[in-house]
């Protein structure tokens, strides 16, 4: 008997310490995505360049024209900004809740709201990073059937910045995917606990 208890005491500590490290985890990559998806937010936000081009030429005196490249300009830029934004704030959001809501759960409902959130959460940031992808292959490259010149030649800061952006939140996407994984599974065990514990 007492053998049986102290098995049972030693499956429960083991499965404490599991949890647990699956807490830490979890904080860690809300972490690291808040991280990416903030840093793509304010790279892009402040992404800009000004140069000066020949245009023509008078005799021997050249016209300049000093133009300048910025996100504003580009609405897919513009979405990939508040996108990511609006990622970083619920990525903030759920490390507070992972920290401090654990005492406030009515009825049953935190693991399925934090899940659902999260879904959402994807499918705002792939749908900015797709728009800004696409707008930075036509900078990149150009579109010869739809006659769009490429850019990125004449603003080379501008794309350099851009594609870091494009960088840092696909990281986060890739880590919220992960996370996604995770909350739906946190949430099923949940249930089947739940489940399993009435009799």
């Amino acid at each position: 008997m007492a053998q049986h208890d102290a098995g049972k005491a030693g499956v429960g500590f083991s499965s404490l310490k599991g949890k647990k490290k699956g807490y830490w985890l979890l904080l860690l990559l809300r972490l690291v995505a808040f991280m990416a998806t903030a840093s793509a937010t304010i790279v892009m936000a402040l992404n800009k360049q000004t140069n000066t081009f020949v245009v023509a030429t008078i005799g021997n005196t050249p016209l300049k024209a000093t133009l300048t490249a910025k996100f504003q300009h580009t609405p897919a830029f513009v979405f990939f900004v508040v996108a990511n934004g609006m990622v970083s704030l619920h990525s903030l959001t759920m490390i507070l809740v992972e920290l401090f809501g654990h005492k406030i759960d009515y009825k049953g409902l935190r693991l399925a709201i934090i899940a659902i959130l999260d879904m959402i959460t994807v499918v705002l940031a792939s749908a900015g990073d797709g728009a800004a992808a696409f707008m930075a292959e036509v900078g990149k490259n150009g579109n010869s059937h739809a006659r769009w010149n490429k850019i990125c030649d004449k603003f080379h800061t501008f794309c350099d910045h851009g594609t870091g952006a494009l960088l840092a939140s696909f990281i986060g996407l890739v880590l919220l995917l992960i996370i996604n994984v995770i909350s739906i599974t946190k949430l099923h065990v949940s249930k089947s606990t739940n489940y399993v514990g009435v009799p």
